[in-house]
């Protein structure tokens, strides 16, 4: 298989994390969104969204959109499964990532935080104002949901599920952007924990080969 990807994108980092813990090797192919790489005829002639991560099977199939990958990674390599076994658990799994990929991530991607400065004219200290705003609030959503329980050392019991794909990159992306995590109990737990695991170890951004500080 072979993953296009960016090392910084959280959407890319999540579908890397899903594979370490499934122990799939792919090819690592970079795209540069920051350079604009997503946009040349190379990458753009194969990927309708023009966005990362795109999953490349033996076959030349091609996949998008990292839930809709990790999903199908989680079907066609079920072990470690990624989705709780009964209904109500994959319920609450997939609502739990559904918070980081439906609320938060959407309006503070890269193309989002771009066009507020180039088109919008905003400056740097409100658009990073905007993206912590939202960021926190998403995760205070998620933290409740944690504190609801049935929360274990990681989002839904005690093996990595599809939630802590999602949650971990969103994180490492408030870092960067310093995001105040002041009182997110449960959902920072979780992180650490996850970040304890050799899988999440192995899928950080520093692991990449395309990675910059």
């Amino acid at each position: 298989m072979k993953l296009y990807n960016y090392f910084r994108s959280s959407a890319s980092f999540r579908v890397r994390i899903a594979m370490a813990l499934k122990g799939l090797s792919y090819e690592y192919l970079p795209v540069h969104l920051a350079r604009g790489d997503h946009k040349l005829p190379a990458y753009a002639d194969i990927a309708a969204e023009g966005l990362v991560p795109l999953l490349e099977l033996d076959d030349g199939t091609r996949l998008t959109q990292s839930m809709a990958i990790i999903e199908y990674l989680d079907e066609t390599h079920p072990e470690p499964p990624l989705l709780p076994s009964d209904a109500l658990g994959r319920a609450r799994v997939r609502a739990l990532s559904q918070i980081v990929a439906c609320e938060i991530h959407p309006i503070n991607n890269l193309r989002v935080l771009k066009y507020l400065v180039r088109e919008l004219k905003v400056d740097e200290e409100p658009k990073n104002t905007w993206y912590r705003h939202w960021v926190r609030s998403g995760l205070e959503a998620f933290e409740k949901q944690l504190a609801a329980g049935p929360t274990g050392r990681y989002c839904h019991g005690d093996t990595p599920t599809l939630a802590d794909c999602l949650l971990v990159p969103q994180i490492f992306n408030g870092q960067r952007f310093n995001v105040s995590f002041d009182g997110l109990t449960h959902t920072m737990r979780v992180f650490d924990n996850c970040m304890a695991h050799p899988a999440f170890q192995a899928a950080e951004p520093k692991a990449c080969p395309d990675f910059e500080a």
